[in-house]
């Protein structure tokens, strides 16, 4: 079947979400600290999947200025938790100050900041209703220890996985591109994940654990 394609349907896709007067603070916040936070769309998609699954414990790692943390928060549980890893101070701080400017509880939010491959090892088994990874660094191996992490039919959400389209060039070969396309790969070969890409935003990988 051949889709003749008329409009902008991804911007058409971008506008659709509506983030509210925080969301869109901390996105401004974000662009002067250059975080890497969602677009609205994918905001919205992650808003949608945590309601979804009635996610209670969602892991992040990249938490950018906490756009994607208000989002979470707007669409799960009102005693889900959050733990969002990054390895930039600012980043984790910008999202801190919005979340309680938000009025979210300290108590349901753990902001933490170091070595992402070392945080994540010390991260408890099955411990996780949704995991969301956006930074490129060590992706490869943040995939591999999320399916310890997530608990049976948890979901895996890769934000960015295709950066806007560079993944499906084979003529990229940097270092980034190259480690979302492996784990792309190993999602899709491994037998023990159910998997689709979604192009909103650079492009969203939702796996869930069979």
């Amino acid at each position: 079947m051949t889709i003749s394609n008329r409009g902008d349907m991804s911007a058409f896709s971008e506008q659709f979400p509506h983030e509210d007067f925080f969301m869109q603070q901390a996105r401004k916040n974000g662009a002067e600290v250059e975080a890497p936070d969602p677009t609205t769309g994918v905001g919205g998609l992650i808003n949608f999947v945590a309601g979804l699954i009635s996610a209670r414990s969602i892991v992040e790692i990249g938490t950018g200025s906490g756009v994607s943390g208000l989002w979470i928060f707007n669409g799960s549980p009102d005693d889900s938790t959050l733990t969002s890893i990054d390895f930039e101070r600012e980043h984790s701080a910008s999202a801190r100050e919005i979340f309680e400017e938000a009025g979210i509880s300290a108590q349901r939010f753990r902001l933490i900041t170091g070595n992402i491959i070392e945080v994540v090892g010390k991260l408890a088994d099955s411990n996780y209703d949704l995991m969301i990874v956006r930074s490129p660094k060590d992706m490869v191996d943040v995939v591999q220890e999320s399916f310890r992490l997530l608990k049976a039919k948890g979901v895996l959400l890769i934000d960015n996985a295709l950066d806007g389209g560079k993944v499906a060039d084979p003529t990229q070969r940097d270092f980034e591109t190259i480690a979302r396309r492996d784990s792309i790969k190993a999602i899709r070969e491994d037998s023990r994940w159910s998997s689709t890409l979604v192009p909103i935003g650079g492009g969203a990988l939702i796996a869930r654990k069979i």
